[in-house]
């Protein structure tokens, strides 16, 4: 049990950063974690020894979300006035942009659908892998990829940055090779 342990703590600071970019609220991101914590452990015995503890945790995490998302709107939310954010510092500081750009950025991933959202997210932020992701959130690695390149073109259009640049020989029934080098072409020709 205590490699188990050890096992789950080195993966608290990722379900945190994922939990926080997900929610977008540091009170409601580690009532999330924890509840994701709490979870596993009741359920340990349900994780397969030598399978991606992380994959597993970020499952329960994502079904803690959707089950509390449901249930907010089955319940309606309610925000006390000591909940409220504060203030903003309105000093400037030596790296504003960066942290406006990081703000807009936010904001953008907030007008994004929460599948979209998820997906770039965990592909993005936590860095796993197609199928990883479709693991976690138990869709098709196909699913993975069009709801990432969705997302990723929202992005663009919401930060008011350009499409990227159409290849010019989008022939998909071509290999690689001669779109990349019509020179070839004449040569596989002759």
């Amino acid at each position: 049990m205590g490699d188990f342990d050890g096992m789950l703590e080195l993966q608290i600071p990722r379900l945190r950063r994922y939990a926080r970019a997900l929610t977008r609220d540091f009170s409601q991101a580690d009532d999330l974690v924890q509840n994701c914590l709490t979870r596993a452990v009741a359920k340990q015995h349900l994780w397969q020894s030598g399978t991606d503890l992380r994959a597993w945790l970020f499952t329960i995490l994502h079904h803690q979300h959707v089950n509390h998302i449901r249930r907010s709107i089955r319940e309606g939310s309610h925000v006390e006035l000591e909940e409220l954010p504060e203030l903003p510092d309105l000093t400037a500081q030596p790296d504003a942009i960066a942290m406006l750009q990081l703000r807009d950025l936010e904001a953008a991933l907030g007008k994004l659908e929460l599948h979209q959202r998820e997906v770039i997210l965990l592909v993005g932020l936590e860095e796993m892998s197609y199928a990883e992701v479709a693991n976690v959130l138990n869709v098709p690695v196909g699913t993975v990829r069009s709801r990432l390149s969705r997302g990723r073109d929202r992005l663009r259009r919401l930060l008011g940055m350009k499409e990227p640049v159409a290849r010019k020989n989008s022939d998909k029934s071509e290999p690689a090779e001669r779109r990349e080098y019509p020179a070839a072409k004449y040569r596989l020709a002759a």
